[in-house]
């Protein structure tokens, strides 16, 4: 099983989020702020963080910066009271894979781990196959029997996206955000046209079709044999 830690200032708050873990069969360390944690993490490997914003010594915004800004990309979900749209923000643009605002539903936060667990394994061997199908991030390649092609940075990255999370919808905005990034002068026309190139392009792979959810997004199907 994987191996988290939990980073939060209130001790009651910690040990609920220890035990739920726990009781989910993760390994879990703890720590009581971020410079703890730190620490920590140069002598025990953690798949993935749970942090608090707001504690003493050194806050959740600054052990993000510090972990990102030395190559450290293990998996943060950011958990905080702030419910505001800049606070979220900022977690982020830090590097935060995730945010939930206190007070969280024990089976969501969960959840929420083991998408963004199968995600990060994907991402780290920097390929996904599916039957016949393989995308290769390095070289932003989709072959299927044989058949190579490469695609466009933006049209690889939204395959890649939605291939990683099956039956996961993302909204266009978050496409948007995460792909073009919010300051861009793009629209979600944009991504409709690079929706409808994909579909052109791997429209008859029989392995997975992109399924447009309407009012919503867009979200890959895997087809079952």
């Amino acid at each position: 099983m994987f191996n988290a830690l939990v980073v939060e200032d209130d001790k009651n708050t910690r040990r609920l989020i220890v035990r739920i873990l726990k009781n989910d069969g993760y390994t879990v360390f703890d720590a009581e702020n971020g410079e703890v944690a730190l620490t920590l993490l140069e002598h025990e490997h953690v798949d993935i963080i749970l942090l608090d914003v707001m504690m003493p010594v050194m806050d959740g915004y600054e052990f993000t910066k510090r972990l990102r800004e030395a190559d450290i990309t293990i998996p943060i979900i950011m958990i905080s009271v702030k419910q505001d749209t800049v606070d979220k923000k900022r977690g982020l643009e830090l590097g935060v894979d995730d945010y939930m605002v206190k007070p969280f539903d024990e089976e969501e936060m969960l959840l929420r781990m083991r998408a963004i667990l199968k995600r990060s394994k994907i991402i780290s061997s920097r390929k996904i196959v599916i039957g016949e199908v393989e995308l290769n991030f390095d070289a932003l390649t989709v072959t299927r029997a044989g058949y190579e092609q490469m695609l466009p940075k933006k049209e690889f990255l939204l395959l890649f996206k939605l291939l990683s999370s099956p039956n996961t919808i993302f909204t266009r905005y978050q496409i948007m955000d995460e792909l073009w990034g919010m300051d861009s002068n793009s629209d979600e026309r944009t991504i409709n046209v690079h929706i409808n190139r994909l579909r052109e392009r791997v429209g008859d792979y029989p392995e997975f079709e992109i399924v447009t959810v309407r009012g919503l997004g867009y979200k890959a199907v895997y087809n079952k044999k």
